[in-house]
Parts: structure tokens; sequence; C-alpha cells
């Protein structure tokens, strides 16, 4: 029995044991190692943090406080519409069809004349919207619950990857965040009736971006018989870049005209003048 306590077999054990324990400890870094590889493979940032939470606070604010009749909207069924468009999905593949049991839940949609579009100017339109009591995509319920947000999944996950989220440019533009503010942009736009207004960035050489959201979505889904103001201000302490006459413009009237849709343009404005004028 003695035998068995030897210093040489302790050793033996202790060097068994070592090598078993590094194994484990080695083969449960490799594993955590791989997954977080495929969850960090994207370009873009992660979900936001306690993104369901937030959902839901902000959907009770807006029905309950900033828009009391809204109070009939399920704040509840929205949320879990909004989880179902793309958890457990690849975040490279989202259609339009994800997203329509959300929308269809709470519509973009306005008091009529009241919409107000923007491409590079988020914070001018917003306070212009609010003086002026008027609307933004970011003043209906939906954009306003994912104004500033992120959010992505993973194929048969039940998480939010919060890790990373697929960029537009150097990913994929098939990902769910783009895909939202593209159909939440389409049905905003084709809701729009009478005069409407966009806002536009005149500091900038093409005020007209025929690539954002606006160029892309909004303006190409205008009803034909809307007429289409167009205000060009400029950053604080910068010079005008475009103008009312310039190439981009014309572009964005070209569009227009396609559409039916009239078309007003005012230019060479600061940010104090637009507000007070417009």
């Amino acid at each position: 029995m003695a035998d068995c306590c030897t210093p040489r077999k302790k050793l033996c054990w202790c060097v068994l044991l070592f090598f078993l324990v590094a194994g484990i400890t080695g083969g449960a870094i490799g594993i955590y190692k791989w997954h977080y590889s495929g969850l960090n493979r994207w370009h873009g940032a992660g979900s936001t943090a306690d993104f369901q939470k937030i959902i839901q606070e902000r959907c009770d604010t807006y029905t309950q406080t900033i828009r009391p009749g809204s109070r009939s909207r399920n704040c509840q069924a929205i949320r879990q519409a909004f989880m179902s468009a793309f958890i457990s999905k690849d975040p490279c593949k989202a259609t339009n069809e994800d997203y329509n049991s959300l929308i269809n839940l709470a519509p973009p949609t306005v008091p009529c004349g009241q919409q107000v579009f923007w491409s590079k100017t988020k914070e001018l339109a917003h306070e212009y919207a609010k003086r002026r009591r008027l609307m933004t995509l970011e003043d209906t319920l939906l954009g306003y619950l994912a104004d500033g947000l992120r959010w992505c999944g993973e194929p048969g996950s039940s998480d939010l990857n919060v890790w990373s989220c697929p960029d537009w440019r150097k990913d994929c533009r098939t990902n769910y965040l783009s895909v939202f503010w593209e159909v939440l942009s389409e049905r905003f736009a084709e809701s729009a009736c009478n005069t409407v207004r966009v806002v536009l960035n005149g500091s900038l050489e093409n005020a007209f971006d025929s690539m954002s959201i606006f160029g892309r979505v909004e303006a190409p889904n205008l009803r034909p018989q809307v007429e289409l103001e167009a205000w060009l201000g400029n950053d604080t302490g910068k010079t005008p870049s475009d103008s009312c006459s310039g190439s981009s413009i014309r572009k964005l009237k070209s569009i227009l005209d396609g559409r039916n849709v009239k078309f007003r343009c005012m230019d060479n404005l600061s940010r104090d003048q637009f507000l007070q004028r417009s």
C-alpha cells in the first residue's frame, strides 16, 4: 500500500492533473474566442444595451405623455413585434416584409401637411418642427422608439448581438437597422399630402444627396399633387456652398417633376434666419 504514495507517483499524478486542467481551460478559452469572434465579426457597433426595456419605456412615454391621443396603441405588442422582426435571423438578410407586422401596429402617418423631411440637418429640422408644431419621422411613434438605437440578432439565437452589428457600407445594405428606416421612411413619404417641407444643408457642396434616405426613398415616393418646399439652411459660421440653382437641387427637381410634385426652394439662410422666416 505504501508504494502508491511514493514521491514519484505523486509527481506523476500532479503532472497529469496539470495537463488535464490546462486542456480544459484551453478548450474553454478556445470556445469563448470562437463564439466571440463570430459575434464580433461585423464593422458596426453592437445592439444598444437594454434594447427591449428602452423600447417599452419610450412607447409608454410617447402614448401616455407626448401624444396621449395614441393611448390605444398596444406597447407590449409593439415591443414584441419589433423583436420578432429581427431576432434569430441573419442580420444581413433583412426584408421589407420583416417589418410589416410592426408598422401595421403603428403606421407613421401624421396630419395632412405636417411632414418635415431632412437630410444632414437633423437638429435644425427637429427644432423647426418643434417650433411650428410639425412632425419629422422621429416624431412618429416608431421613429421615436428607434431614434439613436441599434439592433441585430444572430441566426438561431434568442439574444441580441451586443458585440457588433452590420455596417451599411462595410458589411451589407440589407441589415435590419437600415431596412427599418427605409421602410418607415417610405411609408412616411407615401402618406404626405398638401404642402410638406424638407430641410437641407446649404453649407454642403451637394445639399441634395441622391444616396441619402431622403434622396433614395422619400423624395421618389412623394405622391403626385404634393408640394415640396425645400429650405437650404447654412451651418453657423459657414458660407453657402450650394443653392437652389445648383446641380444637386436641379437633380431633386427632376425627380419631383417625374412624380408630378410641385417644388419651391429657398436658400442662403443662416440657422437663425431659417427658424425666423420658415
